[in-house]
């Protein structure tokens, strides 16, 4: 399963983390982890290139993405991390919280 967690204090959002595979299918054909993964790495390249967001980022091989981010957001940036949002929830209505679970936690 792809567990997605939203970090969120009194300024709005802190910053998210995504980890694990949904096994939905075999690997390199799993729909539910490529659109996942592709929401969460769009939306990190979309904050470093579209906004001056100051965040930081770490991943691994294995799935796992966290990014911190380092100031409170821009309107554009909150934008951008909205529409993950949704997408993700979009995915894990579509394919069952067993593949997919979005998680809003406050730091």
């Amino acid at each position: 399963m792809i567990s997605v967690f939203i970090e969120k204090n009194r300024n709005g959002y802190a910053g998210f983390t995504c980890k694990g595979h949904a096994g939905y299918a075999e690997h390199g054909n799993d729909i539910v982890c490529s659109a996942v993964s592709m929401l969460v790495i769009n939306t990190i390249n979309s904050l470093e290139k579209l906004t001056d967001c100051k965040f930081n980022c770490d991943s691994k091989m294995d799935g796992y993405v966290k990014v911190t981010f380092l100031e409170e957001l821009s309107e554009s940036a909150r934008v951008l991390v909205d529409s993950m949002i949704l997408g993700i929830s979009s995915v894990e209505k579509q394919y069952g919280k067993g593949y997919v679970k979005l998680t809003t936690k406050e730091v």
